[in-house]
């Protein structure tokens, strides 16, 4: 059947290029007001408060992935979606989030009962709503992504975000605790869902049994098993500390990990809007599919572990300076869990393959023996309280990198040798020079800005050095200041 998108009148390659640039700049505003964020309420809220909230969104957050139910990539991914496909799409996704806030409205007492903390009842209650919020979102966002209007994606991502932040802390300012950030995720999501379905311009007619769905439904249902071994091997230590230990530990683990999370969040995802829409049309053409794949984990890697390595070797005056001396103890949690992100950051591109080839009982399989493996290092690190959490994290995920890709390399012709060459570089490159930023930091000593910037400046110099010495390591670079040109040599994949 036809797709309700029009042909693209530019090459695939120049609109991704386009698309790359539009979504660079729609995140790097989101992860300014997100950060900004943090900075605020974590000045505004305690380490109590953001534990209370964790122990809800540890367990309800799963039913995140449920609402989604995979089809939001499953419409991405086809090659072909009918309008009638797209409705049912629809359908689906707002009866599973209906379904979801009914259920979670009711487990308010069993999730209170669990943590023995009375006031989780009405946060979870609350929280109900946004399930059935978000499932009717899923597939506007879908249809943008889709059509490659990812300016339009873009708005939504950060004018919900702007507004969902300016609600949470007015609710803070006016003493409302913890209920800041309930009002934040409940204004985030209903922000979104407008300005989604204003820029889609489509209603959604009525279920239509006649078209064939059954290749979007076992797309999803593969893709979301293995978002729920993810969840669960990335939430449930803090199931683990907020059982055992109570909000204020939490609250502090939380912070860390959302540190390390955000970053993460606003490159893999929006490079996977990006790459999935171009890579589901290349899988045909394994030349082109190969540089593609490989440029844009070139882009992915390097941004992200010279952001851990920085953050990681200069944690203590970052952290201190920017939220405050109350979380002081989340130093050493954040330093662990950045080394685990750099490997998370590795072998997302892995995922891309899987996603773009349509390999999801492969990706499952993995997904199951992999997230195993990284909740067995959990649970057994979770004996020595948070760290050990942190600890367990980090190594499951050391192991799961080189897992990932093998597992790829035996089922594709991904050139796995390449993007194992590809992060190796940058892990090298920026680890030497996170290194040194911190014996340049604590050597000289001092105020905290001050070791920051002497950190900054050792870490800047040694990049440079690298750069100067390095050709493999200038050449990548090099490609990355020149993306948009590189993208811009694909073809049109009609």
């Amino acid at each position: 059947m036809n797709s309700p998108t029009p042909p693209p009148q530019r090459s695939l390659g120049s609109r991704a290029a386009g698309g790359a640039a539009v979504t660079m700049i729609g995140q790097s505003a989101k992860m300014v007001v997100q950060f900004g964020g943090i900075i605020l309420l974590a000045r505004l809220l305690t380490p109590y408060d953001y534990g209370l909230m964790a122990m809800v969104t540890a367990i309800v957050g799963a039913a995140e992935i449920l609402r989604d139910f995979g089809l939001s990539a499953a419409a991405v991914q086809a090659k072909h979606v009918s309008r009638e496909q797209r409705d049912n799409l629809f359908w689906i996704n707002s009866g599973i989030g209906l379904s979801l806030s009914v259920v979670v409205y009711a487990s308010a007492h069993v999730i209170a009962n669990f943590y023995k903390e009375p006031a989780l009842v009405t946060i979870s209650q609350a929280l109900a709503v946004t399930f059935l919020i978000n499932g009717m979102t899923t597939q506007y966002r879908a249809h943008l992504s889709r059509g490659l209007r990812f300016g339009q994606v873009a708005l939504s991502d950060v004018g919900s975000q702007v507004l969902g932040l300016g609600a949470a802390v007015a609710a803070a300012l006016l003493g409302w605790g913890y209920w800041a950030l309930v009002v934040q995720q409940v204004v985030q999501a209903v922000v979104n869902f407008i300005i989604a379905a204003s820029c889609a311009r489509w209603l959604p007619g009525g279920y239509q049994r006649s078209a064939p769905m059954r290749d979007f439904m076992s797309f999803g249902w593969n893709l979301m098993a293995a978002q729920l071994l993810g969840y669960a091997s990335r939430n449930v230590g803090q199931v683990i500390i907020g059982w055992r230990t109570g909000p204020d530990a939490l609250g502090l683990y939380n912070r860390a990990f959302q540190l390390l999370m955000m970053p993460l969040n606003q490159i893999n995802a929006p490079a996977t809007s990006v790459a999935l829409p171009v890579l589901s049309q290349l899988q045909d053409d394994r030349e082109r599919f190969s540089a593609f794949l490989l440029r844009g984990q070139t882009v992915m890697v390097h941004l992200i572990v010279a952001l851990f390595a920085f953050a990681c070797a200069l944690a203590m005056p970052l952290i201190v300076l920017v939220l405050g001396e109350q979380w002081r103890e989340a130093v050493p949690l954040f330093q662990v869990l950045t080394l685990g992100g750099i490997f998370q950051t590795a072998s997302y591109a892995t995922y891309w393959v899987f996603l773009a080839r349509g390999l999801m009982r492969a990706q499952l399989l993995f997904s199951l023996v992999s997230r195993i493996v990284l909740i067995g290092c959990i649970f057994v690190g979770s004996r020595w309280g948070a760290m050990g959490v942190a600890i367990g994290y980090s190594f499951g995920l050391l192991v799961t990198w080189p897992l990932s890709l093998v597992w790829v390399g035996k089922i594709s012709d991904a050139p796995v040798v390449a993007l194992f060459t590809n992060a190796v570089r940058a892990m090298t490159a920026y680890g030497v020079a996170g290194v040194c930023a911190y014996y340049a930091s604590i050597t000289v000593g001092g105020p905290l800005w001050q070791q920051l910037a002497v950190g900054a400046a050792a870490m800047a110099a040694v990049c440079l050095l690298a750069l100067a010495i390095w050709p493999a390591f200038r050449r990548d670079v090099v490609a990355i200041l020149n993306i948009r040109k590189l993208l811009k040599q694909a073809k049109a994949r009609q």
